[in-house]
């Protein structure tokens, strides 16, 4: 092997070996260069030369490998990504979103005098239907793998005595703030997300749950099941994953099957991939948050 080609392997070797070391730190491409003292241009482009990937490709399968080691010392999926070092990588959408489920109370009324409005808007992934109440998303689906009537059917079984009202104008600016890759928490202005669900005890605890996982990030049916408390419970997890009713802002795309298979998705596989890799290339600063707030529960 000449000369300049084994600088460079040992380069690449240093490099790997750092990125194995300072996984928890998430390093930036920048960061990565300087500890082989080259340019990020000439860093990215030696290192998919003998690595065969990209440097943050490579970086993601480390920080998942050393998330699942985690996960299996029963640790909280929140605990973990603090100390992978993604603590700050929820995306934007993530920030703040305060899930509040219906009450007993308001489980017997069935939705009695509740107004949802309701609209359909071009989003990255396709269309979205998104309903609310006055309270919060109730509802948001991808209509072009159902239909509107059929998401119209599903959200007045939900709320059946509810009254639902077509109002694109009230529902387009929070599609907008759904999508936004501009986002300023600092903005005295700024409202958090709320979501105004109804499930079970169980499925709101596994939406929650779903909340916590950082964007770019993902996790297993059975490691989710763990960090809940009911190891053996990874079908009811899947299911209650399955009735997730407010798609992309409540992450089920983030749970994968144990082999790595993407498993299933409500709105198509294809679709759960696309949103996977979206959100890897818009990782947000690292000082955002999810926090995730909710009141009792209806079984």
């Amino acid at each position: 092997m000449p000369d300049y080609a084994c600088i460079d392997y040992e380069r690449i070797e240093k490099a790997i070996a750092y990125l194995v070391d300072h996984v928890g730190e998430q390093p930036s491409l920048e960061e990565m260069a300087a500890q082989v003292h080259l340019s990020p241009f000439h860093f990215q482009r030696l290192f998919c030369q003998w690595a065969g990937t990209t440097p943050k490709r490579f970086l993601q399968v480390l920080t998942l490998e050393r998330g699942k080691q985690l996960l299996q010392q029963s640790r909280s999926v929140l605990e973990v990504s603090h100390d992978i070092g993604l603590s700050g990588s929820s995306r934007l959408h993530d920030h703040f979103v305060q899930l509040e489920a219906v009450t007993p109370g308001e489980f017997k009324q069935k939705g009695r005098d509740l107004q949802i409005d309701y609209g359909v808007h071009a989003t990255p992934f396709g269309p979205l239907f998104i309903a609310m109440t006055q309270r919060g998303i109730c509802r948001a689906s991808f209509v072009d793998f159902s239909s509107l009537e059929h998401e119209l059917a599903a959200l007045q079984q939900a709320w059946p005595l509810s009254i639902l009202q077509h109002n694109e104008s009230l529902t387009a600016p929070v599609v907008d703030r759904m999508f936004s890759l501009q986002y300023d928490k600092h903005d005295s202005l700024y409202k958090p997300f709320s979501l105004h669900v109804s499930g079970t005890n169980f499925q709101v605890a596994v939406w929650r749950a779903l909340l916590k996982i950082p964007s770019g990030s993902l996790v297993s049916y059975s490691e989710l099941a763990n960090t809940l408390g009911y190891p053996k419970a990874s079908r009811a997890v899947a299911n209650a994953i399955g009735a997730n009713p407010v798609a992309w802002m409540i992450p089920c795309h983030r749970v994968i099957r144990e082999s790595g298979a993407l498993g299933g998705y409500r709105w198509g596989v294809p679709k759960k991939q696309l949103i996977q890799t979206w959100e890897r290339l818009h990782i947000a600063p690292a000082d955002e948050v999810v926090d995730s707030s909710m009141n009792t529960e209806q079984d």
